[in-house]
C-alpha cells in the first residue's frame, strides 16, 4: 500500500494515459507500418518498417508519436558501418557539420505546439514525478520476458531503438517505470523502480544490417522489421558508389565514411528546459561523464531521413 501510495502521481498520469489510448485503440492495430524515406546520393529510397506492439508496446508508441509530431523530418544516419546503421538523433547544421539534435527541448518545444507523448519513465523529486520522455526498455537486460512471443529479433533488417551505455555515469539514478505486463511478474504493481541507465533511450533507433546476432536481443528493444527488398536498393546504392579496393588503396579504406569523435550525452535533461529545471543536478554525471564515442560518417554522400510517416497505425 505505500508503494502504491507513493506513486499515485504516476498512476494518474497512467490512467489518462491509458484512457488516450483505449480513444485511439479503435485505429490501431497489433502490426503498425511505417515507411522511412531515406534520401541517398540525389535519390529517395522508401523503406517500410513493421512494427510489433506485442513485442514492444511502449516503444512502438513512443516511435509513432516523435514520426507523428514530425520529429525525425531532416535527421540524418550518423553512423554507417557493415552491421548497422544509426539514426534519428544527429542533424547537419548549416556548416554541413554533424550535430546532436536536442532531443528535450525539441520534444517540450512539440509538446507545447499540441503534440502529445506517451509517458513510461518518471524521475522521483521530492513529492512530484517529473516525466523523463525517456522509453521504458523493453529487452531482457531490463527485466523483460517475452522471447517466447516474439514476431522479431536482430536479424537483417530488424529496426531496434538504441540508447548510449550510461551504466556508469548515471550510477545510482533510479527512475519509476511503467510496466507493459500490469504487474504481473512484479506482484501486481504497475509502476516499479528501475536503473535510468537501461530507461534512457530517447529518439535513436538503428536498422541491424547483419544476418544475425540474438545475443543483442536482450540489450536493446526491436521493434519492427524493413521490407528487405526495398532496403537492399538503398543498400546496392551505397555499395554502388563506393569504390573497389586495387593497388593504391588500403584494404579497409573506404571513401564512403570518415571517423568523427563525438561526446554523448551532453543534452541529457539539461536545466534549461523548463521541465527538468529541478533536477539538473540529477543527471550532471550523465552529461560530464559521457563516453566518447566514434562514428562511421557517411562523408560525400550522406544519408539524410527525409521523412517517418505512419502508414498504418
Amino acid at each position: 500500500m505505500k508503494f502504491l501510495h507513493r506513486f499515485a502521481a504516476v498512476l494518474s498520469a497512467a490512467v489518462l494515459s491509458a484512457g488516450a489510448l483505449v480513444m485511439f485503440s479503435g485505429c490501431t492495430s497489433s502490426n503498425p507500418t511505417v515507411t522511412i524515406t531515406y534520401s541517398f546520393n540525389g535519390s529517395d529510397y522508401d523503406v517500410e518498417y513493421t512494427l510489433s506492439r506485442s513485442d514492444a508496446p511502449k516503444t512502438v508508441q513512443h516511435f509513432i508519436e516523435l514520426a507523428d509530431a514530425h520529429y525525425y523530418d531532416g535527421t540524418c544516419i550518423h553512423d554507417y558501418t557493415s552491421t548497422a546503421m544509426y539514426g534519428g538523433g544527429y542533424i547537419y547544421n548549416d556548416q554541413n557539420e554533424l550535430e546532436e539534435k536536442d532531443y528535450f527541448a525539441a520534444v517540450r518545444a512539440l509538446e507545447k505546439e499540441g503534440h502529445t507523448f506517451s509517458q513510461s519513465v518518471w524521475y522521483k523529486s521530492g513529492d512530484k514525478q517529473i516525466p523523463l520522455y525517456t522509453v521504458y526498455g523493453e529487452f531482457t537486460d531490463n527485466g523483460v520476458t517475452n522471447e517466447g512471443k516474439r514476431d522479431y529479433s536482430h536479424s537483417k533488417g530488424a529496426l531496434v531503438m538504441y540508447y548510449s551505455d550510461k551504466a556508469t555515469s548515471a550510477k545510482g539514478i533510479d527512475v519509476t517505470v511503467e510496466r507493459n505486463d500490469d504487474g504481473k511478474e512484479n506482484d501486481g504493481e504497475k509502476v516499479e523502480s528501475k536503473h535510468y541507465a537501461k530507461n534512457s533511450a530517447t529518439s535513436l533507433f538503428y536498422t541491424y544490417l547483419g544476418t544475425s546476432n540474438t545475443s543483442l536481443d536482450s540489450k536493446y528493444a526491436v521493434f519492427g522489421k524493413a521490407n528487405l527488398d526495398q532496403l537492399q536498393k538503398l543498400l546496392d546504392a551505397i555499395e554502388d558508389i563506393t569504390p573497389e579496393d586495387d593497388e593504391n588503396t588500403d584494404e579497409d579504406e573506404s571513401v564512403f565514411t570518415k571517423e568523427v569523435q563525438k561526446r554523448l550525452d551532453t543534452l541529457d535533461h539539461q536545466g534549461t528546459v523548463d521541465v527538468f529545471a529541478d533536477i539538473a543536478d540529477v543527471f550532471e554525471s550523465v552529461r560530464k561523464g559521457g563516453p566518447n564515442a566514434t562514428f562511421n560518417v557517411p562523408d560525400d554522400h550522406p544519408i539524410l531521413i527525409k521523412t517517418v510517416k505512419v502508414t498504418k497505425y
